[in-house]
């Protein structure tokens, strides 16, 4: 590697590992505030936290690399296009291509690395990740009761109309649910109002009510008994409860229950389940179709011709449901109308209910033909973004944090949100799940291929000289026209 190779690849990695660092601390603070409600008010150690941070992170390198790459290629060659080192390396013979070499095959590395990390690492981060939110969602502070709604806490149920006073420990209007042992809701009780005796998360809470009744329906072993519905009915001024929530918040963060989204499978698991599901697919909606034939009557001769669906034949072999009324029973036309349109109700209903089934399971099928692709798009998008920013830096000359800032947040927004679209199309079936996870990276591989193509030529952006030229010619001609007359006449020559 000579010298020249050597500063341009120092000079760009550094760059590089600047932009990731701090783009990955923005979102990972974008994330801290996505995920604010599941941390707030829970009493989680920052320890944990940290954890779900870790965890998260390689699921945001699909975004904060690619966009890296580009910022970092913008700045470092818009940098020596300003500074005039290009002009220094072209004097003496050197290429943007032979500039470019050794950040190529760099960029090979690190597109065959990012495959490899997302079929690796971000699936066993997102096992991680999921399951550990999962069980952060199962923690909830033992005296955050929302009002209007009811709270599971511990052996009970609690709905409260309004929380006031200091710490909100003052309750109106409670009704509480109290299970029993054997998980029956046989114990109601009223209150007008309420008092948390502490405001302190422990093994142990006081709730004080007062001015309220307590109804208890009573579960009688003889069977007569039970016909009476008996029950009780206390009438207080004040009732002291004491909760147990020593279980309550004994949730087990390290469990992983859920290991088989399409989105924790690698390349061969996800090859596996499409193939799966696939055949689940197709079988039931064979086994649908041969059902509903049999069921509504319709029959198909061996010989008949089955492509043609809509024959004769078949239409022939529909069970007619007026072929018991004979010509002279009209007064069952009536009857036999409405048991026949209430038949057809039916059955498209079950035939509205199954396309959305199969709309599901087809949906998931193209979830994870996505998934699987986007293994592979990362690095070539990463590829193709590093040859788009290398051209555009030169073109433009500007380095620093002005100029290619903006270039490269309006290439990778446009990148992102073409692929977006593409897997949203492809989610509900409208395009090849193929296509909608290709069509972002094939858009940015022939940009990079005409900017590249420009940039070895010196050239712009695009030759506007085709446009601008005519236009202000025609331009200076309308200035020396003086009258109506000679701009009718000019307009008709």
């Amino acid at each position: 590697m000579k010298i020249l190779d050597r500063y341009i690849l120092f000079s760009y990695i550094q760059r590089l590992l600047s932009v990731f660092v701090i783009l990955m601390l923005i979102f990972i603070i974008q994330t801290i505030w996505l995920f604010i409600d599941d941390f707030a008010g829970k009493g989680i150690d920052l320890g944990t936290i940290m954890k779900f941070l870790l965890y998260y992170s390689p699921k945001l390198v699909p975004l904060v690399l690619p966009l890296s790459v580009l910022l970092a290629s913008i700045m470092t060659y818009g940098t020596f296009a300003e500074n005039y080192e290009f002009a220094a390396m072209k004097s003496t013979g050197i290429s943007l291509q032979r500039a470019m070499l050794w950040l190529v095959f760099f960029h090979f590395f690190l597109g065959i690395g990012s495959f490899y990390f997302s079929n690796y690492i971000i699936p066993f981060a997102e096992v991680k990740s999921f399951n550990l939110r999962r069980n952060l969602a199962k923690l909830k502070p033992a005296l955050a009761i929302t009002e209007g709604i009811f709270n599971d806490i511990g052996q009970m149920n609690i709905k409260v109309d309004d929380k006031f006073g200091n710490e909100d420990r003052f309750l109106k209007n409670v009704l509480i649910h109290e299970k029993i042992p054997s998980q029956k809701n046989n114990i109601v009780i009223k209150a007008v109002s309420g008092e948390l005796k502490t405001a302190k998360i422990g093994d142990q809470l006081q709730l004080l009510l007062f001015d309220g009744n307590r109804y208890e329906e009573i579960d009688p072993k003889k069977q007569e008994d039970k016909k009476r519905i008996p029950h009780t009915r206390v009438k207080f001024e004040r009732y002291v409860m004491n909760i147990d929530l020593s279980q309550f918040n004994n949730v087990d963060l390290s469990k992983e229950d859920y290991k088989s989204t399409f989105r924790m499978q690698k390349v061969d698991e996800l090859k596996e389940s499409i193939d799966s599901l696939e055949i689940k697919y197709i079988d039931q909606r064979k086994s649908f179709a041969n059902n509903f034939v049999k069921t509504n009557g319709i029959t198909v001769l061996e010989n008949e011709d089955k492509d043609s669906i809509f024959s004769d034949s078949i239409l022939k072999k529909f069970k007619n449901p007026l072929s018991f009324i004979n010509p002279d029973q009209f007064f069952k036309h009536k009857q036999a109308i409405y048991s026949a349109s209430i038949g057809i109700k039916g059955v498209l209903q079950r035939i509205a209910g199954k396309k959305k089934n199969f709309f599901i399971q087809q949906k998931l099928i193209n979830l994870h033909k996505s998934s699987f692709h986007d293994k592979y798009t990362m690095g070539f998008g990463v590829f193709f973004l590093f040859l788009i920013g290398a051209a555009l830096g030169a073109i433009i000359r500007k380095g620093g944090l002005g100029l290619p800032v903006v270039l490269a947040i309006l290439i990778f927004l446009s990148y992102h949100y073409i692929g977006l679209f593409g897997k949203n199309a492809a989610e509900d079936g409208s395009i090849s799940p193929f296509i909608g996870s290709w069509v972002s990276v094939l858009i940015i591989g022939m940009f990079a291929l005409y900017l590249t193509k420009q940039a070895s030529s010196d050239r712009g952006l695009a030759n506007l000289d085709r446009i601008q030229v005519p236009l202000i010619q025609f331009v200076e001609k309308i200035k020396k026209i003086k009258s109506f007359k000679e701009l009718y006449r000019y307009v008709k020559r």
